[in-house]
């Protein structure tokens, strides 16, 4: 009999908020988190919590976390395009916000990163994201729990 496929967090970390909620979580589910960041950062020196420092292109960090993701993967970005990449090879995927990305919403999600993006290069002042707020810390607690309960009755495993 086969073991079952281990469920792993791959962190966008670069601009992440939540990445002291995400190690929390993760210790108490006993899951192994891939922090991947274009340069150093300080993290906790625990043995399930691995620091991946990509150097190259601007999207190196995405690259590397696109190439890895299966299904059992949690990848928490708040990135549209590599949300895009890593639900087309089966992994769940978070925003900072506690939003998920899935099948059904990524097509919005691109269309209205795009029409922002063309927006900006017209000089239209479009603003930025609302700040981080408790609330989003809540529900962004709320969602990598859902997700990770979600994985284990589908089969995949902590360890």
């Amino acid at each position: 009999m086969e073991s079952p496929t281990l469920i792993a967090i791959y962190v966008d970390a670069d601009a992440c908020p939540v990445k002291p909620e995400i190690f929390k979580v993760a210790e108490r589910h006993g899951l192994r988190v891939f922090v991947v960041a274009n340069s150093y950062m300080m993290l906790p020196r625990e043995p399930w919590i691995e620091r991946i420092v990509v150097t190259g292109n601007f999207d190196a960090a995405d690259d590397w976390i696109a190439e890895r993701v299966a299904r059992g993967s949690i990848v928490i970005t708040s990135d549209i395009p590599l949300a895009d990449r890593c639900i087309k090879a089966g992994a769940e995927v978070i925003g900072a916000t506690g939003k998920p990305f899935t099948e059904a919403s990524i097509g919005m999600a691109l269309a209205t990163r795009d029409m922002m993006e063309d927006l900006r290069a017209m000089g239209t002042a479009t603003g930025g994201p609302k700040p981080f707020s408790p609330k989003d810390r809540s529900a962004f607690l709320q969602a990598l729990d859902l997700a990770i309960q979600r994985l284990k009755r589908a089969g995949f495993a902590a360890g």
